[in-house]
């Protein structure tokens, strides 16, 4: 049942993990400074972020628009069918047999 593999399993050095990088974590240890606070154990929670590429906006923003190309590509579609299909109304209106006309015709 496995474990017959040939690399090991390599465990990243732990300098590598620096607070100074993330700037939440960064705002953490402020706000917990100023209470005179201090958490030794911080350094463990630097691995759960990304390294910083712009704001949390500008990250979620990449996430959904560019890592998911199928979505992109979904929506770009659903806009130029909208388009076709807004183009295709104008020059071919539909029919509407049940219309009452705009101009009633007076008897009088």
């Amino acid at each position: 049942m496995g474990g017959h593999h040939e690399s090991e399993i390599k465990i990243p050095d732990y300098r590598i993990y620096k607070v100074d990088n993330v700037p939440d974590l960064v705002k953490v240890r402020d706000i917990l400074a100023t209470e005179g606070l201090k958490d030794p154990w911080l350094r463990n929670e630097v691995w759960r972020f990304p390294p910083s590429h712009g704001s949390r906006y500008q990250q979620y923003f990449k996430c959904w628009f560019r890592g998911k190309r199928g979505l992109t590509i979904a929506f770009g579609l659903a806009g130029s069918i909208i388009a076709v299909e807004k183009i295709y109304e104008h020059f071919y209106p539909p029919v509407h047999h049940h219309r009452k006309p705009y101009f009633p015709s007076s008897s009088v």
